[in-house]
């Protein structure tokens, strides 16, 4: 019996992330194209910016990051590395807790600001319950990250979206799930009047049945889930604590495990 780990949510082997920065006003009209084709994005705000030009106000964000990912980008956009111990706390938990009070779930992701980080701020995150960050370093891969507090992005959308989407559609890669993550800032389809980019590239990957279309904690909670399987010391039994779904390989067929349920393999 072969066991593979190679199946994202709903036995999909490829998934698309979206990432975009700062929260200003122009992420309305980017969440509208995202809905608008099915896809998933998280947006990384910073609350002390709320309600200032040209900020989104802080009584539309529940309504219009609905079905989205709203995550951490720090209070006022400093370079975490530069500032003191107990203003960093500040940035970030601060952050955490106005962002929760509007959208009234838990936040444990974040976006660096200007992709600003260094081995002590990695160190630090945890202890602020941020579980993944995202960094600005396009590194045109196609994998999920091996450090999620230090999370690569494919590229950025003014780096040849369109031919790298194909790339990966082409990719047929057996062994491992594929992802594809685009980072930005809506403001910059604003300021170079190229919005056809994103329309472009969302009507293209737009409703694949081989893709899953997901947050970056949506991706992050499935993979933990996927880790944290339990299997006997013979792997004929696994079982699944987390709370969601997971599917596996079994002789290259996709078995899924429920929440709390037991399967044995044998």
């Amino acid at each position: 019996m072969k066991i593979t780990f190679n199946y994202y949510f709903g036995a999909k082997k490829k998934a698309l992330t979206m990432s975009y920065d700062d929260g200003q006003i122009y992420d309305r009209r980017l969440v509208e194209i995202f809905n608008k084709y099915g896809i998933k994005g998280t947006f990384n705000l910073n609350s002390g910016n709320f309600d200032k030009e040209p900020y989104v106000s802080s009584t539309e964000i529940k309504n219009l990051y609905q079905n989205h990912e709203v995550a951490v980008h720090s209070l006022n956009h400093p370079y975490l590395t530069l500032i003191p111990r107990e203003d960093l706390v500040e940035q970030v938990m601060e952050d955490r807790k106005n962002l929760e009070a509007i959208v009234g779930y838990q936040v444990y992701g974040m976006a660096y600001p200007f992709g600003d980080y260094d081995d002590e701020l990695l160190k630090s995150l945890p202890s602020f319950g941020i579980e993944y960050s995202r960094t600005t370093i396009s590194t045109k891969g196609l994998r999920p990250p091996n450090n999620f507090l230090e999370w690569h992005p494919t590229c950025h959308h003014n780096q040849d979206l369109i031919e790298r989407w194909k790339e990966f559609k082409n990719l047929n890669d057996k062994k491992q799930m594929s992802l594809f993550y685009v980072w930005g800032h809506s403001y910059e389809f604003e300021n170079n009047s190229n919005w056809h980019v994103i329309e472009e590239f969302c009507k293209m990957a737009s409703y694949d049945e081989s893709v899953w279309y997901a947050t970056n904690i949506e991706i992050y909670d499935y993979i933990m889930a996927l880790k944290n399987l339990k299997f006997s010391a013979d792997h004929s039994i696994v079982s699944n604590p987390s709370s969601i779904p997971v599917w596996i390989g079994i002789d290259g067929e996709a078995v899924k495990i429920d929440p709390g349920e037991i399967i044995y393999l044998k």
